[in-house]
Order: structure tokens, then C-alpha cells, then sequence
């Protein structure tokens, strides 16, 4: 199934959830809301765990890495069909990010969009997920707030990424690009932000 939100034509975005929360999240409304409002559109999909958790209400550990690219590439053939001619861009939510950054090579997307991208688990910074994107060719832009616990500004910024990955950081933000009271910032800001980089990223790129 997928949810889809924003206009019927122009660049479009297959947006993967995260680990813990659906398709439907308040950051992943949010998010599409705002995007749309710029003129782009986002389709969402979610995993078989989740869609699992949906139906019955019980509580299952992420799929194995296989089975959400599965997942994601089927969700992609999909999305495909419905946009037709317009550029499609593929993207998630912390874990549906690096899902993404692991297909963008080998599926037929313009470009790749990550929100908080967990560059290690938390407390673990020296179990890096970064290997496959020191070689990522596709175009890809990681949204991410300066103070992540899977990946603060100050440790991004000593890993050996492509150049193909444009990095935007959101002020004072955490995983969910959530500021704290004293910054001055609000997640709104944060989030609208998020969006407006996205908008600017699928319309340079489509």
C-alpha cells in the first residue's frame, strides 16, 4: 500500500519509515506535508514488519536488511507505475534512509534523500554504517540535526563520504531533527527546513 500526498505531477519522493514508527508518524506527515506544500509529492510505503504490527497490534524487531531492500524495491516498481514520466526519488526516516542509500545504485532513481541517517547505533560510534557510502554514485542529500546521537556533526564530519552526498544540518537538532527549547529553534522550523532542502535537491536534480 502506499499513502501518497501532494501534487498529481513533478518530482517525486518514495519515503521509507523509520525502525519504530510507521508510515504514518507525525515527523513522516510532517514532513510530506511540508514538501507539499513546495510543490513536491512523497509516497510512502511501509515494511512487512510494520504493516505487521499494523494488522495485529504486537510488537516485531526491523526485517533483516534482505528482506527491506526486497521490500523497498517492490514498494519502487510500484511507485514507478503511478508517477509515470516524472523523475522519482527515493528516501526514508533513519533506518528507511540507509535502506535507500544501499538501493541507490541499482534502482533507476534520481537521487537519494536521507532525514537523520544513523551513521552507528547509539552509543556505539565506532559501529559505523558508513562503508557503502564512502562509493555511492547517486546523487544524495542527508538532512541531519547537529546534535544526532547516531551521528553528531562532529563525527560526520570526519568520515569519508562521496561527494556525491550533500550534507544540510539542522540547527541544535537531534535524530528527529527536534531542537531543544533553549536554541531558539522550533522542530517545525526544523522540519520546514528539511523540506525546503528536499524541494531544492529533487528540483535541481529532476
Amino acid at each position: 500500500m502506499l499513502l501518497e500526498l501532494g501534487p498529481a505531477q513533478g518530482p517525486a519522493l518514495l519515503l521509507a519509515h523509520g525502525a519504530g514508527a510507521p508510515m504514518d508518524s507525525p515527523f513522516m506527515e510532517a514532513f510530506s506535508a511540508a514538501l507539499a506544500d513546495l510543490g513536491g509529492r512523497t509516497l510512502r510505503f511501509e515494511f512487512p514488519y510494520m504493516a505487521a504490527r499494523r494488522a495485529d497490534g504486537g510488537k516485531r524487531p526491523p526485517d533483516r536488511m534482505p528482506k527491506l531492500e526486497a521490500a523497498f524495491g517492490e514498494a519502487f516498481a510500484e511507485a514507478f507505475r503511478l508517477i509515470g514520466d516524472g523523475p522519482l526519488f527515493i528516501g526514508g526516516k533513519s533506518m528507511g534512509g540507509r535502506v535507500a542509500t544501499h538501493l541507490g545504485d541499482s534502482l533507476p532513481a534520481a537521487g537519494v534523500i536521507c532525514l537523520g541517517y544513523p551513521f552507528h547505533p547509539p552509543g556505539k560510534p565506532d559501529k559505523l554504517r558508513t562503508a557503502h557510502l564512502a562509493d555511492l554514485a547517486v546523487p544524495t542529500l542527508i538532512v541531519q540535526g547537529e546534535r544526532d546521537p547516531l551521528g553528531r556533526r562532529d563525527e560526520v564530519e570526519g568520515y569519508a563520504l562521496s561527494p556525491s552526498i550533500e550534507l544540510i544540518w539542522e540547527p541544535d537538532g537531534d535524530h528527529d531533527l527536534k531542537p531543544r527549547k533553549a536554541s531558539g529553534r522550533t522542530h517545525d522550523e526544523n522540519v520546514a527546513a528539511a523540506a525546503r532542502a528536499a524541494a531544492r535537491f529533487m528540483g535541481a536534480i529532476g
